[in-house]
């Protein structure tokens, strides 16, 4: 049949369409992503606007350019900033200066000033004597003398680090007073004419950081940055797409109108091949072809930073080139290799090895260089190694594509990491499950990823696919965009090990919140996703909480809140327990393991620390006494009704796996025990045209997330009255972003209003509390790897980003899921 050019530009437009139906919009774009270390994302809408970043915002620079018949393009990533130090911050250089925590007299911040009675202190200043030199707790007031030897500056930098609000002066003048609770450095540009203000000669840099609450930390420091020298030599490719997918993130760019290319980013996370899943090697696939029907010489530029294998900048690493006859690849670690010595939240990795490798048929050219050189050693092709060991390197890569027409020219490059050892679990350091097989290594891991790379490709494209049209069919499209774009982060906040003592340990990370490790309300609410495809690494989450009881470590009648603080899980860090709360999580999912399975086997092997648990519930699980539940952020509430139902559907929950065991009178007992709370809960939280917040107080309202559980798993407690009040009253109450928490703030958790939603007996229903979620991801200014805690007025975060507990977001499919068993 021929097909005339104006029905072929339709037909694609429409085929477009239908490739395209998944996500093309993020807060954030996962690009490499594995486990809580090895992450690196785009935070920004075109590929090209900024550097790419470790999910804590820490720099992690992938790079990547196209030299099309000697024009260069730069399609991947933005250079990274390379700053003189003027002042240098202390994780750059150690210096001294002069501090008081006494609100001093006079014109303090001038360059004249007499600090002679101040005290001395070297940088940085903080609450605690392990990470910071010098202490301080609320108020500090301090003055840095440096030297200038030439004024002429290309443009000033302020680097700071600070918590929570500072003003900062240069030789009397102020040139920055910001508020903002800081996760990091940052690099603040200063206005032109502040310029002036420096002099050759000594200068004074004064600060005053004032701490509102909590931690406390304060570094200063003055930076030039530095002018880029390939100038115009440089275009920048023009995106035309972005398509976000569970397991790959897929951009198409232009290069000049000349040739077309297409970079892919898969982090292969499929959960029902458990050695692909823990192989920490992601690829970059590149699809290059001819845009204007004419034949180009092409070649490709890739450039990672050393950043990845560190946790600060200013760290020395040491690098090495390989080659066999199977792959070329360039390996890079500190040089320091302090395994499993830091632990903590903003914190990255330092210990193991990255490795960047291309498979040898490519005739890839690898070299390394300082940052500064990366690109110009490309343009002008000085592609010799000739750094092996420094401070902020890049590892280079080129690859030839030759004479590219119109057919597309595919060749990929593998980036991998080997942490040596994973967590540490009660004081045995575990390596990450793949190092356990019988002649692991790293080397091999990447010739076998070179090896399978279509296979593996191509069951990334059904997986996605298949992935899609699920959720799809379960919520509809928005609802399937949220599960596409949760997917990847959900599992890359864990480490997979296995422990003598315990089996199998898929370890969480509290990512952006307190850095916990197997943290039990961070393994509720990411479970609906890992029942849905790996029932066996949820077990992985509560394998370490059941060990911790078991062994006598955790001597509480109650579940312990977490293991630790990661990387180490030596026991609980937390400093409150959770009782009800977490008690409750680990019967649920308990019984929801049980129902994935089709058998109780797991709780039988825990039956007796599932009933001391049962048993304090029981007592203690109704009418909740004054503690924190998951949402500890809201603060403490007694008498909590969502936490009463957690309680209720855990001694349900019990039962239920009671009866699958065969033992009838324990079902019956403790079915009539929850039975008998539902109700008296019906009672204690009327308020009419709705359930209350805590009972007996009708004038408030909350999210009843809890109860979903009920429905899932069918056991018929609540009846149905019960949803369909709620749900008709949350209606009213929804904001432009979401559904409120409850009635005490307008803020929200995304992964509970898609548990609330699960409720709704009606599309319609489900479809008006998801969609404002939908509108939140998708519109949020709050560019980082997808917030769960959000304003529903604003669609800004509040706290947390990149954390496991969007796995939640699958709580519709799995409802669906289960109501077919």
């Amino acid at each position: 049949m021929k097909i005339n050019k104006l029905t072929a530009v339709l037909f694609f437009a429409i085929q477009s369409v239908i490739v395209h139906a998944q996500s093309t919009h993020a807060p954030s774009y996962p690009l490499i992503t594995h486990n809580t270390y090895f992450s690196i994302w785009s935070n920004t809408d075109t590929l090209t606007s900024s550097t790419t970043t470790h999910w804590t915002g820490a720099e992690q620079s992938l790079t990547g350019m196209l030299n099309v018949d000697g024009q260069v393009y730069r399609f991947l990533g933005k250079e990274p900033n390379v700053y003189k130090g003027i002042a240098e911050a202390s994780d750059e250089k150690s210096y001294q200066c002069k501090y008081t925590e006494e609100m001093p007299a006079g014109n303090w911040s001038e360059a004249a000033y007499d600090d002679g009675s101040w005290k001395t202190g070297t940088g940085p200043f903080g609450d605690d004597k392990i990470h910071y030199p010098t202490v301080f707790l609320k108020d500090i007031w301090l003055r840095r003398e440096f030297t200038v030897e030439n004024t002429d500056f290309n443009q000033l930098f302020l680097k700071l680090l600070f918590d929570d609000n500072i003003e900062v002066f240069i030789n009397g003048t102020k040139v920055y007073d910001h508020g903002l609770l800081n996760g990091g450095y940052h690099y603040i540009p200063l206005e032109e004419q502040f310029k002036e203000v420096l002099k050759k000669g000594k200068n004074v840099l004064a600060v005053h950081c004032v701490n509102t609450g909590g931690a406390s930390s304060l570094d200063v420091g003055l930076v030039d940055l530095l002018k880029v020298r390939v100038g115009n030599k440089v275009a920048v490719a023009e995106q035309k797409s972005v398509l976000v997918k569970p397991t790959q993130t897929v951009y198409e760019l232009s290069c000049g109108n000349k040739v077309d290319i297409e970079v892919t980013f898969t982090s292969p996370l499929l959960m029902n091949d458990l050695k692909l899943l823990n192989r920490p090697v992601s690829y970059i696939s590149y699809k290059v072809k001819s845009a204007d029907g004419r034949n180009h010489q092409v070649k490709l530029y890739f450039g990672a930073s050393t950043n990845v294998a560190v946790d600060r900048s200013n760290q020395e690493v040491t690098t090495q080139k390989i080659t066999s006859n199977q792959l070329t690849a360039l390996k890079v670690g500190t040089v320091e290799q302090p395994i499993l010595k830091k632990k903590g939240d903003d914190v990255r990795i330092d210990w193991g090895y990255f490795y960047v490798a291309a498979p040898i048929a490519e005739k890839a050219s690898q070299y390394v260089s300082t940052q500064s050189e990366a690109t110009p050693s490309f343009i002008e092709g000085k592609t010799t190694s000739t750094e092996t060991k420094g401070k902020q390197l890049v590892l280079n890569t080129i690859i030839p594509f030759g004479t590219v027409g119109k057919t597309a020219v595919e060749k990929f490059v593998m980036l991998g990491y080997d942490p040596l050892y994973g967590v540490q679990f009660f004081k045995d350091n575990l390596k990450p499950l793949w190092k356990t097989y019988p002649g692991a290594t790293m080397e091999k891991n990447l010739v076998t990823a070179s090896t399978e790379y279509k296979s593996i490709l191509n069951k990334c494209q059904a997986f996605d696919k298949q992935l899609y049209d699920d959720a799809k069919s379960a919520g509809g499209k928005n609802y399937a965009d949220l599960c596409a774009i949760a997917y990847r982060q959900a599992i890359a906040a864990h480490e997979i090990v296995k422990s003598p003592k315990a089996g199998l340990l898929f370890m969480s990370k509290e990512n952006f919140s307190n850095g916990s490790i197997n943290t039990v309300d961070i393994t509720y609410p990411s479970a609906p996703m890992f029942l849905l495809y790996s029932p066996e690494l949820l077990k992985g989450m509560m394998n370490g909480i059941f060990y911790y009881s078991e062994s006598g470590k955790w001597p509480k009648k109650f579940a312990a809140h977490d293991l630790g603080t990661y990387p180490l899980a030596n026991g609980q860090t937390y400093g409150e327990d959770m009782p009800v709360e977490e008690s409750g999580n680990m019967l649920i999912l308990t019984a929801a393991i049980s129902k994935a399975e089709g058998s109780a086997n797991y709780a039988l092997k825990h039956w007796k620390t599932l009933t001391d648990w049962v048993e304090y519930l029981s007592t203690a699980g109704f009418d909740p006494a004054n503690q924190l539940c998951t949402d500890d952020f809201a603060g403490h509430l007694a008498r909590n009704v969502n936490l009463s139902a957690k309680a209720i559907v855990g001694i349900a929950a019990y039962a239920d796996l009671a009866g699958k065991l065969g033992k009838k009178d324990v079902a019956a007992k403790y079915r009539k025990i929850a039975e008998g709370m539902v109700t008296k809960w019906m009672q204690m939280a009327d308020a009419g045209d709705h359930y209350s917040l805590v009972f007996e107080k009708p004038d408030t309202w909350s999210q009843k997330y809890n109860l979903v559980w009920d429905k899932v798993l069918n056991f018929g407690l609540f009846p149905k009255e019960v949803y369909n009040k709620e749900i008709k009253y949350y209606l009213g109450k929804q904001k432009a972003y979401g559904l409120p928490l409850d009635s005490r703030r307008t803020y929200t958790k995304s992964d509970w209003i898609l548990w609330t939603a699960t409720l709704a007996s009606g599309k319609d229903a489900f479809d008006e509390i998801v969609d404002p979620v939908h509108k939140y991801a998708f519109e949020t200014t709050s560019r980082v790897p997808i917030s769960d805690w959000h304003e529903t007025t604003n669609g800004k975060m509040v706290g947390f980003q990149a954390r496991s507990v969007v796995g939640g977001y699958f709580m519709k499919l799995l409802d669906k899921k289960f109501q077919l068993k």
